[in-house]
């Protein structure tokens, strides 16, 4: 038997903040697949799809004030969800918070 090629799909978790856990089933962490940033949010969504108009905006994209950190990088200073993920990073979602 000859294999050409294996793809490991490599599991990460997610931290998710206070404010979104009513989305996530009351879990502080959710494991992800994917190997972008980007990947991991479409899977993230697609296990919790209350979430996603948290997140995104109509066009898809990320909203402004959705805040995503890939270890302690917000990922804004990186290639945003084109950024690559590895094996034992750690990505938290930070909502910001608004005060007067």
């Amino acid at each position: 038997m000859k294999v050409d090629e294996i793809t490991m799909t490599m599991t990460k978790n997610m931290r998710i903040p206070a404010p979104l856990r009513p989305y996530t089933d009351g879990r502080a962490e959710v494991p992800v697949e994917g190997e972008t940033v980007g990947a991991a949010l479409n899977n993230l969504t697609a296990q919790y799809p209350g979430l996603r108009p948290h997140l995104f905006d109509e066009r898809g994209e990320l909203r402004s004030f959705v805040n995503l950190f890939l270890n302690d990088e917000d990922i804004r200073h990186l290639q945003g969800v084109e950024t690559a993920i590895q094996e034992g990073d750690r990505l938290m979602l930070i909502p910001s918070i608004a005060g007067g």
